[in-house]
Parts: structure tokens; C-alpha cells; sequence
């Protein structure tokens, strides 16, 4: 599956419809984010099973204030609805693999559950 262009309209419903989703927030005139886009394209068609969104910053300026985009390129990974990784910068395919792999294997449940308890006490 190829990339996915995310915008306010379907953001928040391909966020919380997906198990996983795998967002990169760019812009045209960010050359880190052109040395990127070839990287996260590939990992896409790698991992079907995953949505890989992009969010074009400078077309969804409001969309890039609420997420608290400050610098692009930023990688922001979501599982069953939560915001599980967030890191601006360009990644290289092993780290970005190394990412993937981690939020694949993440008990999100497991890891909400222990946070909870750890507030509680």
C-alpha cells in the first residue's frame, strides 16, 4: 500500500479506524523531508497491513499547530487509537524499520494499563 494523504478531514478517523498508523508531516521546500519521502514510501509498500499518512505541513497549517509540529520532518506513530512515538527528523530505512518493528510489537494496552497504574500511585 502506498502512502496515504491525511488532512483535517480524515485525520483523527484514519487515526482511530487503523491499528497502526504511521504519520510524516513534511513540506515541499523541506529538502530532510525530500530525503525522506523515498525512505517512507519504500516502508510503505513493505508493510501493507499499516497505514503510512502524510501530512502536507504548509496545506494543513491548523492540522500541524494541533499536533505540536515544530520541526519537520516529524514521525509520529499511532496503535489502536494512541499516540505511541513522535520524533521529528529524517530517519534512515534501518531506524525507521527499528520503529515500525517497536510499535508492531508494543503492547498498547498492556503499556495504557501500567500508566494508569503508575498515576494512580
Amino acid at each position: 500500500m502506498a502512502t496515504t494523504t491525511l488532512g483535517a478531514e480524515n485525520f483523527e478517523k484514519t487515526v482511530t479506524d487503523n491499528e497502526i498508523v504511521l504519520v510524516d508531516f513534511w513540506a515541499s521546500w523541506c529538502g530532510p523531508c525530500r530525503q525522506f519521502s523515498p525512505v517512507y514510501e519504500a516502508a510503505s509498500e513493505e508493510h501493507p497491513e499499516i497505514v503510512f499518512g502524510k501530512v502536507d505541513t504548509e496545506a494543513e497549517q491548523a492540522l500541524a499547530g494541533a499536533a505540536q509540529i515544530t520541526s519537520i520532518p516529524t514521525l509520529m506513530a499511532f496503535k489502536k487509537g494512541h499516540l505511541v512515538f513522535s520524533q521529528p527528523g529524517a530517519l534512515p530505512a534501518p531506524a525507521l524499520k527499528q520503529v515500525i518493528d517497536a510499535v508492531v510489537d508494543l503492547d498498547v494496552d498492556a503499556a495504557l494499563a501500567e500508566a494508569e497504574k503508575q498515576q494512580k500511585d
